[in-house]
């Protein structure tokens, strides 16, 4: 088999639905297995829809045990040559599956690719970034990558605004579509599931980076990922996820010296945004920006315990 297609799937079947009628009306030309991973919907109905695709596997988990963990469910039973990790929440537009198996069997390079992700309206998404460093994550804290767009030492987006006909090396491809050999990622282990929900990508393709393999962003490639579907309804769900991964990541790869930095920028940047988010809800009596003014600071009392073992 050439390809297994891994989808965690939580909630929102009507995405996944469409999800999966991309990948069968677009993908004929290579021979390919679905294995879909449920991490404790609420929503009924999963099933149903299953019932209408031939090759799915569906795991269902009687928890939500997190996107690494489920995405290495899904792993440990694929028989593909090669692995796709998908968002539920993406859709393909072309028939992008059997190029990418072409340019994987006919290069030399141990790689993991990842391609232009479009929005709904099919304008630019970020697909790319840069590893976390000191000088970004002090431009992110005091909104710095927000002025700078284009400057590569401020804003870890940077390569996202230029133009690219052909594969190029980055540090990171968004955990929405990375594309790999089955063989290279079984042995990497898949995810590390300390990582519940963020930073597992930039953490898989900072430890493949680490091995002498290549992350490769295939510009000619795309699909639209809506993006924040299984979040936009938890916003503790989302702002405390973020925080634990970033903190998680400077952790398990940043010196002593480089996290103890990390974490005065990181809690600079919460602390700071603490009033301005608070005094924009009075001035635009937008009850969104009281939140984010709360979620900021409850951040302020979690901080995430790991075992990461250095290497």
């Amino acid at each position: 088999m050439d390809l297994s297609i891994l989808i965690v799937s939580y909630n929102n079947f009507d995405i996944l639905e469409s999800c999966l009628n991309s990948i069968y009306k677009f993908t004929t030309r290579i021979s390919f297995e679905v294995i879909v991973v449920d991490n404790n919907s609420s929503e009924k109905g999963l099933s149903t829809i299953i019932d209408n695709f031939t090759n799915l596997t569906l795991i269902q988990n009687n928890d939500n045990k997190g996107f690494s963990a489920a995405n290495n469910q899904g792993l440990a039973i694929a028989k593909g040559r090669y692995i796709l990790f998908l968002n539920n929440d993406t859709e393909l537009i072309e028939d992008i599956f059997y190029k990418l198996v072409q340019f994987a069997d006919s290069s030399k390079e141990k790689s993991l690719i990842g391609v232009k992700l479009l929005n709904s309206d099919l304008t630019l998404q970020h697909s790319i970034v840069d590893f976390p460093s000191i000088i970004n994550t002090f431009s992110e804290s005091f909104f710095l990558n927000s002025i700078f767009k284009n400057n590569k030492n401020f804003n870890k987006y940077w390569k996202n605004y230029k133009e690219y006909k052909n594969p190029i090396s980055v540090d990171v491809v968004l955990g929405a579509f990375i594309f790999g050999s089955a063989d290279i990622i079984n042995k990497m282990g898949g995810f590390d599931t300390q990582f519940y929900f963020y930073a597992e990508e930039t953490d898989l393709c900072k430890r493949f980076k680490n091995d002498g393999g290549k992350v490769l962003y295939y510009p000619s490639l795309k699909l639209i990922h809506i993006g924040g579907v299984s979040t936009n309804k938890i916003n503790w769900f989302h702002f405390k996820n973020q925080h634990r991964g970033k903190i998680q990541f400077a952790q398990k790869h940043f010196s002593s010296i480089k996290l103890f930095l990390f974490l005065i920028l990181h809690y600079s940047g919460l602390f700071m945004r603490i009033p301005i988010y608070f005094a924009t809800g009075i001035f635009t009596f937008d009850k969104k920006y009281f939140l984010k003014s709360y979620f900021y600071m409850r951040q302020f009392v979690f901080y995430p315990q790991n075992k990461f073992v250095k290497k």
